[in-house]
């Protein structure tokens, strides 16, 4: 039976978004092909009608987490001063619902270090779709006018997020998970959100988002 074009696209689409939570909550190098088709309620088979092999399936899934990210990146922009902007970053990012929830979370943090071990399409897609978010992510931050040092700082800030919650996520006692991203949503705080009036802000929730 030949489906129509639309039907391949849906299709295609349906792979990509399981694809995408099974390598946030699994891994890439221990998601198989068979996961994700099974998540995605079809057979095996199925899958080399839309793509060549895993590692173009990586790209895809990858560069749809980043897109993801639009909206929560537009609520933070919408923030009145560069310190508001920053603390809702750095309250949603380290939050105990963001760590313990890794399926719809930050694809930075679940799938960087496999992507590090990879090449070919994989690893250039999400070369490519990091080095979008980064600049996004500096556009809606807005840190500082220039956007060289803007720039600078926001990925000297995601860098200390990934990092905090890789940490979090890798200690098995919460207690002591609670403490670092308390501590390290204290540091963050000081360093990149000068004191302010307290205000109203709309809330970020940082599931499918970085």
């Amino acid at each position: 039976m030949r489906y129509p074009p639309a039907h391949k696209l849906a299709t295609r689409r349906r792979i990509v978004a399981a694809a995408s939570e099974a390598f946030r909550e699994r891994g890439v190098a221990e998601t198989g092909v068979d996961e994700v088709m099974r998540r995605a309620g079809l057979t095996h088979g199925g899958f080399y009608a839309h793509f060549a092999d895993k590692s173009e399936l990586v790209a895809e899934a990858c560069a749809a987490a980043f897109d993801a990210a639009m909206g929560n990146l537009g609520r933070i922009a919408a923030a009145s001063t560069a310190a508001a902007r920053a603390r809702l970053l750095i309250d949603s990012y380290l939050g105990k619902h963001h760590r313990d929830h890794r399926g719809s979370g930050c694809i930075v943090v679940a799938v960087g270090a496999d992507i590090a071990r990879l090449g070919g399409p994989a690893r250039a897609g999400y070369a490519r779709g990091f080095a979008l978010h980064l600049e996004r992510l500096a556009a809606a931050l807005r840190l500082d006018p220039d956007p060289v040092v803007n720039l600078d700082r926001v990925t000297w800030l995601m860098s200390s997020l990934v990092g905090a919650l890789l940490f979090a996520r890798a200690i098995d006692d919460p207690v002591r998970s609670d403490a670092v991203l308390q501590a390290m949503r204290r540091q963050l705080r000081a360093q990149f959100c000068r004191p302010e009036p307290a205000a109203s802000a709309p809330a970020v929730d940082f599931l499918r988002t970085c």
